[in-house]
């Protein structure tokens, strides 16, 4: 069985004693009826805490798949939970993700025409917001003041200390979410009182400089890049996700980064991850064996971490008649992808590129998007071992899949393209480090004649957004990418069903963004709506 972050403790474990209805509620003012005083009296009590906010990316609440869900109100597996809400907003926009089903308003999602009053994208806002209220929760009983009043001395107050970096990290990328995704948050740190005014709502420029900062203060503090048990956060996820924001910077503030985001690709790269050799291995049920790829996962169990909205979501979702593939019990024919993804692989009759992980190309022609049997099936997160062994859910209803938040592949491909756009470095290393991600994808070779060879006379900006597109698809880039290359919204480039129209159409660019939902704003007033809606 696959190692688990702070494994003594298991995330349905903690029950509604330790936390109680914090920020369930969906106006997102964040409420709070802990009781300090018993939830955080032993070093076990922490450790517990801890687990729930690494686990609030997985799971949606505390008994498992359903029932006592963190945010009442909506779907616990649809649109209470991180992983799936953040698919839809990444990757249902754009051309690498079409979904078949009718459920409320799913289908707005690939058409680029939701509103604010989207219930998806409710628990889209509510899900990052309700994580940051634990940690901030959690950074304010972890001060030395308080673990010291409690009693905690020696070894087990210094583990306590060590993990407020930890929680700074998951808080910062929480709020890039918020960032990236609409343009401006609820913002709450430890240092506000709960209860006492309604939260401020903070900009576009101030929230990525307020990221930038905590990710700068905790670069020192967090464990050395790779130290840390599988799962959790150390220098390479803050790296990470500084080269990430950086990259996307221009697109935040008005303001190119490109050259601080080659630098902290750099560091990454430096720091000894490594490509795991099978590129199909990365998203098997037994990915950790991928380790020394990955910043930063998101932890899966099918026994511990049990939830419709992660990467179980992935594995049945993707899936029809042909569910033993995905090491499932059950397809759910909705998603799948546009013809214009599998174009980027060249020629997939005699491709031997391992990331072509796709089936049904003859009726890649969607003719209507309600027809799973239309469309490019994606067999990408599959809940199967590579070594053959047992997962650990027998009844294979829930994944054990980890979900990559930060790969070295990105790392590699945000060198390359900071180095296109100005951001120094040099040709010779980036197209270096590209070749190494050709030579894993064609099965530690470069393919029949050379094919997967990447030659200097090729590396483009557009280049280095299909690569991007081949290399990282479903992973929740795709929409990130195309607001950067202004194609999202626009007539420059279109896929199938773009815009409600089977050829494609551009859109309003008021859908680079997605709308403050129209609740949090009747909650509070303090939220303003962006431009558009």
């Amino acid at each position: 069985m696959k190692k688990m972050i702070l494994s003594k403790f298991t995330i349905v474990a903690l029950g509604a004693t330790l936390l109680g209805s914090c920020a369930k509620k969906l106006d997102l003012f964040p409420t709070n009826d802990l009781t300090p005083q018993t939830t955080y009296a032993t070093p076990e009590g922490y450790k517990a805490v801890l687990a729930k906010i690494y686990g609030g990316m997985s799971t949606t609440g505390n008994a498992g798949p359903a029932g006592a869900s963190d945010i009442q109100g909506l779907d616990e597996g649809s649109q209470a939970s991180f992983i799936r809400g953040f698919f839809n907003c990444q990757e249902l926009p754009t051309d690498e993700a079409v979904v078949a089903w009718n459920d409320q308003t799913i289908q707005d999602f690939h058409a680029l025409r939701w509103t604010a009053g989207d219930p998806f994208l409710l628990g889209m806002y509510a899900r990052p917001v309700y994580n940051i209220t634990i940690s901030n929760e959690y950074l304010r009983e972890a001060t030395d003041e308080k673990i010291a009043s409690r009693g905690i001395t020696g070894a087990a107050a210094t583990e306590i200390a060590n993990t407020r970096s930890e929680v700074r990290f998951l808080r910062a990328f929480n709020y890039w979410v918020m960032l990236d995704l609409f343009g401006k948050s609820t913002f709450v740190t430890e240092a506000d009182q709960i209860g006492t005014a309604l939260p401020r709502e903070i900009s576009r420029e101030e929230l990525f400089a307020y990221i930038e900062t905590e990710l700068k203060a905790i670069e020192t503090e967090l464990q050395p890049a790779r130290s840390i048990e599988y799962g959790r956060v150390d220098q390479g996820a803050a790296w990470a996700l500084l080269a990430r924001l950086y990259l996307n910077a221009e697109v935040y503030t008005g303001t190119g980064r490109y050259s601080d985001a080659l630098t902290y690709a750099k560091k990454v790269i430096d720091a000894g991850y490594e490509l795991h050799p099978d590129y199909r291995e990365v998203f098997m049920a037994d990915n950790d064996k991928a380790a020394n790829e990955f910043m930063y996962v998101i932890n899966c169990d099918g026994l511990r971490t049990q939830s419709y909205g992660n990467t179980t979501f992935f594995i049945h979702a993707a899936a029809g008649d042909n569910f033993a593939d995905y090491g499932t019990n059950g397809g759910w024919y909705g998603y799948r992808a546009t013809s214009a993804l599998t174009n980027k692989f060249a020629d997939l009759s005699g491709n031997t590129d391992q990331r072509a992980m796709f089936s049904n190309l003859s009726n890649a022609t969607i003719n209507a998007l309600s027809d799973f049997s239309q469309g490019v099936w994606v067999r990408k997160y599959v809940n199967i071992r590579s070594d053959g062994g047992q997962v650990s859910d027998v009844n294979r209803e829930f994944s054990d899949v980890d979900f990559p938040v930060f790969r070295l592949s990105e790392m590699i491909l945000i060198y390359a393209e900071a180095h296109l756009r100005g951001g120094g470095g040099d040709l010779a290393t980036a197209l270096a480090q590209l070749n190494r991600i050709r030579f894993r994808a064609y099965g530690q070779s470069y393919g029949p004649n050379d094919v997967g060879r990447i030659l200097s006379s090729d590396l483009n900006l557009q280049f280095i957004l299909d690569e991007r597109a081949r290399e990282l698809f479903w992973e929740g880039h795709r929409r990130t990418d195309l607001v950067r290359y202004n194609q999202l919204t626009t007539g420059t480039y279109l896929w199938p069903w773009k815009g409600g129209v089977a050829s494609g159409t551009a859109v309003d660019d008021k859908f680079n963004l997605f709308p403050i939902p129209a609740t949090n704003r009747t909650a509070n007033p303090n939220l303003s709506q962006n431009t558009g809606y």
